[in-house]
């Protein structure tokens, strides 16, 4: 070919790859001025972590740039760039560096759509880049060092590690988090997160600006780190990770509520490791007006006669408008109470169970009728009750809660609505109460062929009875558990909830039956509270067979454990010494018992008496958790119970004694002290001579400190033990015996410790610990020294002794 004829042709091509800019292909990290990013591509960081494109939430058609995690099953999105100005065609519309070095998204027809907005000193020297933090930066090409702009510094809902939010005190501008509009649209909601200019170590929730609710300070704990700044020119939350690899971060949810989030990889879920308010229905104004949030399901619903102010938004699960009258109010006098004359006036409708303190205002009134008729003629009162005093609304109703039945706090309030959705109400409720009543009528009449035909074909009364409670639990009649037991004559063991006996059923299967004592719940209760319990099944926790109730007889039936349990192996004198592996296996498992209590069933189920004693072992040595649900049947007044029964003292969380609200962290506390149990094989409260008791725990943590764990082994193995699983487990069980529950992980974190799949970091010594040391100097020493001398000795002697009650030893050492 002739030269001079491919030189124009050479040139062309040239021409057509420095003029054009590059599109941004698969797997970069960056955007230099001669690329641009557009669907469907995306950068990814260099670790592969996070990702960054465009993405659509849910099922809008509306199309946002934003970085989420790369590699989770689910999108989980963690910022946002253009919140507020969505494009609808991702194809065509572009982001690109701009000559200034400005970070730019534009529309299809090249308008603005959103931009970092810098002022760059240098022209087409900016590059950006997507960090494997998820932080993406706009930094200078040649000095990287140089930030121009940076994600962290513009948060959106998520704080992410490395993250922080605060306030510029020279400029004003302020780091805040702002939850979504709905799980639809990222635009900013309602609440928003940010610092107590002047009160650094505080942090407030907003509503539409308005300040509701000053929150305890964000604690530091073996996982994670919030450090507290302040200078001159800015003050600022800062938030990390002491494992890299963890995926952790803090979102404002569109609820408004703070939570603190983990990624489990085992269960491929996201863990709340804590939130803050707890309950959702502590959002202040969660529910906006009219609307009430129900504590059983969590979510927002109208008053009768109300519905939803923005239907999308509510149905998306934002709640905040609130909800507004399907018709007026009259709002006339009523000249008599019973209201014959005025019988198209305002009237009310009863809601019981319901918790409101807001606004609400006392009057003179003798009688729910004269605060009926106070409230009926006043125009502005919407609502009334009558508890200890008549207590009237007036305007809107807010922050308005659905408590459980028969929670102490809930009144029934009565809600004023026009005569005519009055009269809607009533038709709605008489239809439903027909309906119901038909329903059960013929459930009865099915009920009662099924009775008869059981009880034709019943022998003896020692059979199983028909009317189960749901799954498969098996209601016994008294007299058949009478004679499996042999009248409760071989007794297993016992503690404050009741005894246990060993029986044989008729097909010769062997069951542990435990007779349930001080119970004071009605018939129905109990069956609902047992059939909840019997429906739990996991490897690790004990199998209820069935029930027993006649009158103030309450028994249940287990499977019975051949190799019974765990203190019987740890503290018995003629037992076998377990062996490590033995041990360890007891830990995890126990673990993973309780944590599926926590985590996994649909209500979340509080053990609160965690110790060797309910903890059973099978034919294998597999753990399973007994005693599980029976704190809910004896409610708040079983903290009685706890404090009577052998060993209980030595597994009490300080909320316990303190007063506080029991949380899932009570059993992780009591889970801690165990561990340690399950290590020493000795118990953490014990009688060395009269008058003197001392504290394994103060001992123990204080050697781990030291890393002197081999200390802390049972003597009886001989230094058998793989060290760094006991290692992990002593750091386990100090972590677990924090006084702040907030320091203590959770059950499912504890599994992960003691996998290896979390590192952990060496316990500080519990504040009630220093204490009593301080107070108790001589029981370190008396723990050294009784450590140096054999069982056989501290047994001749008296020593490790157990008894059914602990009497009057005082529960300060627990």
């Amino acid at each position: 070919m002739d030269n001079r004829r491919s030189m124009p042709f050479l040139s062309f091509l040239l021409f057509l790859i420095f003029s054009l800019k590059a599109d941004l292909s698969y797997g970069s990290d960056s955007i230099t001025s001669t690329q641009h990013l557009s669907w469907p591509h995306n950068l990814t960081s260099q670790g592969g972590t996070f990702e960054l494109g465009f993405f659509t939430p849910g099922k809008s058609q509306k199309y946002y740039i934003g970085i989420w995690y790369k590699q989770l099953p689910e999108q989980t999105v963690v910022w946002v760039a253009n919140r507020e100005a969505p494009v609808s065609d991702p194809f065509n519309s572009i982001l690109k560096i701009t000559e200034d070095g400005n970070l730019i998204l534009l529309s299809p027809s090249n308008l603005l759509i959103w931009s970092t907005y810098i002022t760059s000193k240098t022209l087409n020297s900016t590059v950006a880049v997507l960090l494997d933090t998820g932080n993406l930066v706009l930094r200078d090409w040649s000095d990287p060092s140089v930030v121009h702009w940076q994600s962290f510094g513009h948060p959106t809902h998520t704080l992410l590690p490395g993250g922080w939010f605060g306030l510029n005190k020279v400029t004003g501008e302020s780091q805040r988090l702002t939850s979504w509009k709905n799980s639809e649209d990222p635009a900013p909601g309602p609440f928003s997160l940010s610092i107590d200019p002047g009160r650094i170590t505080q942090y407030y929730v907003k509503l539409n600006g308005e300040k509701l609710q000053l929150s305890s300070q964000m604690e530091s704990n073996y996982l994670h780190d919030f450090s507290f700044n302040e200078s001159e020119r800015e003050e600022y939350i800062t938030y990390s990770v002491k494992n890299a690899s963890t995926l952790s971060r803090v979102v404002l949810n569109l609820t408004g509520q703070i939570k603190h989030l983990s990624w489990r990889k085992d269960y491929q879920e996201w863990d709340m490791f804590w939130s803050l308010p707890v309950s959702q229905c502590r959002v202040y104004n969660l529910c906006g007006t009219f609307g009430s949030c129900n504590e059983n399901s969590m979510s927002c619903t109208c008053l009768p006669g109300f519905e939803p102010k923005c239907l999308k938004d509510w149905n998306l699960g934002s709640w905040s408008d609130g909800c507004m009258r399907k018709t007026n109010l009259g709002c006339g006098k009523f000249e008599s109470f019973d209201g014959g004359k005025d019988s198209e006036k305002d009237g009310f409708w009863a809601l019981s169970d319901m918790n409101l303190t807001d606004g609400r205002r006392s009057l003179a009134a003798g009688s729910i009728q004269d605060c009926e008729l106070a409230c009926l003629n006043d125009c502005s009162c919407t609502a009334y009750a009558f508890k200890s005093g008549c207590l009237i609304w007036n305007g809107d109703l807010v922050n308005l809660q659905q408590l459980p039945a028969g929670n102490v706090e809930g009144m029934t309030l009565h809600v004023r609505l026009a005569s005519s959705e009055l009269k809607i109400s009533n038709s709605r409720k008489g239809a439903i109460t027909r309906t119901v009543v038909v329903a059960v009528a013929v459930a009865v009449f099915l009920l009662g062929i099924v009775l008869l035909f059981i009880w034709r074909r019943q022998r003896q009364q020692d059979i199983v009875h028909p009317d189960a409670v749901q799954g498969s639990l098996i209601w016994f009649s008294y007299q058949s558990l009478q004679i499996a037991t042999k009248n409760f004559s071989e007794k297993l063991g016992g503690g404050g909830f009741g005894s246990v006996f060993k029986g044989t059923l008729s097909d010769l299967t062997t069951v542990a039956v435990k007779k349930l004592e001080g119970l004071q719940q009605g018939e129905k209760e109990f069956r609902t509270e047992v059939s909840t319990v019997g429906m739990i099944q996991h490897v690790n926790l004990i199998r209820l067979r069935g029930f027993c109730s006649k009158m103030a007889k309450r028994l249940l039936v287990y499977d019975y454990m051949p190799n019974g349990s765990l203190d019987s192996h740890l503290f018995g004198k003629n037992s076998n010494v377990l062996d490590w592996p033995t041990r360890y296996k007891i830990a995890i498992g126990t673990a993973r018992g309780i944590a599926y209590l926590h985590e996994k069933c649909r209500n979340c189920i509080i053990h609160c008496d965690i110790k060797p004693e309910n903890i059973l072992l099978d034919c294998e040595f597999c753990p399973k958790v007994a005693d599980f649900g029976l704190a809910k049947l004896f409610g708040r007044e079983f903290s009685r119970v706890l404090t009577t029964m052998r060993g209980t003292r030595g597994y009490l969380a300080p909320e316990w004694i303190s007063g506080l609200a029991i949380t899932p962290k009570a059993d992780v506390y009591s889970y801690g002290m165990m561990v340690f149990e399950i290590i020493s094989g000795r118990r953490n409260t014990e009688q060395l001579a009269v008058g003197e008791t001392v504290f394994f725990p103060i001992w123990a943590v204080g050697k781990i400190m030291k890393g002197e764990i081999h200390c802390l082994l049972d003597y009886r193995l001989e230094g058998n033990a793989n060290m760094e699983e006991l290692s992990r487990a002593c750091r386990v069980a100090g972590w677990c015996i924090q006084d702040n529950e907030s320091d203590r992980p959770s059950m499912g974190q504890i599994i992960q410790m003691l996998e290896g799949v979390l590192e952990v970091n060496v316990p500080p010594v519990p504040r009630s610990l220093q204490i009593l040391t301080e107070n108790e100097s001589s029981s370190s020493q008396a723990w050294s020294i009784a450590s140096t001398n054999t069982r056989s000795e501290s047994m001749s002697s008296g020593r490790y002794k157990e008894t059914d009650q602990l009497g009057s030893q005082p529960l300060a050492n627990g």
